[in-house]
């Protein structure tokens, strides 16, 4: 399934995140060679007050980010009661701070966009996102191989959130979401630098 999803994440990030994630039976066609669409992902805003200043890309982008976000949270706040490794507990400590505040800048943004408050990524298991069965496997494990499963699943997401922003950063419109955008490139790459040293 993931490895389907993966697929359709591709074409979505090579439309540069103007039509959302597939939702159903994802497709694996070659992306087109014709222009991005301009039609508005699933939810996407209507042209009304401040909410014509979002472009699809922007509304795209939140949705996405506040879904990955979402699944990563359980994985940072299990640290403490899985590994004692003190320089894991910093860091868990530090990267589930800055992912709740991004989350609920992504939610704040959300709704001044007008797009409804559901997911719709719910059920999706696409790159980046720690599944439920994952949470399982790390729930049954502890020290360095929690560590070690954990710091997979972080880089996993890491790398993809770094991936959508910085597609959001050159693509999305409105100055406060890609604003965010830009932290979020600037502090994902910081937070991967600090993984490699958790697990060389």
């Amino acid at each position: 399934m993931r490895t389907l999803v993966s697929a359709s994440m591709s074409l979505f990030l090579a439309a540069l995140l103007v039509t959302a994630c597939a939702t159903g039976s994802p497709t694996t066609n070659a992306p087109s060679t014709a222009a991005p669409s301009t039609a508005g992902p699933p939810g996407s805003v209507s042209p009304s007050g401040s909410a014509s200043l979002f472009s699809p890309t922007d509304v795209a982008w939140l949705q996405l980010t506040v879904a990955m976000n979402e699944r990563l949270l359980p994985v940072l706040d299990m640290v403490p009661s899985r590994t004692t490794d003190p320089a894991w507990q910093t860091f868990a400590a530090r990267l589930g701070t800055a992912h709740r505040a991004d989350l609920s800048t992504a939610r704040r943004l959300l709704a001044k966009s007008g797009a409804p408050a559901t997911n719709p990524h719910e059920g999706h298991d696409m790159p980046g996102m720690v599944t439920e069965q994952e949470l399982t496997t790390l729930r049954s494990v502890t020290g360095v191989a929690f560590q070690r499963l954990a710091g997979q699943h972080v880089r996993a997401h890491l790398q993809q959130a770094v991936r959508i922003a910085t597609a959001e950063q050159r693509n999305g419109v409105y100055p406060a979401t890609t604003a965010v955008a830009t932290e979020v490139v600037r502090a994902g790459d910081a937070e991967l630098t600090r993984l490699d040293r958790l697990n060389p």
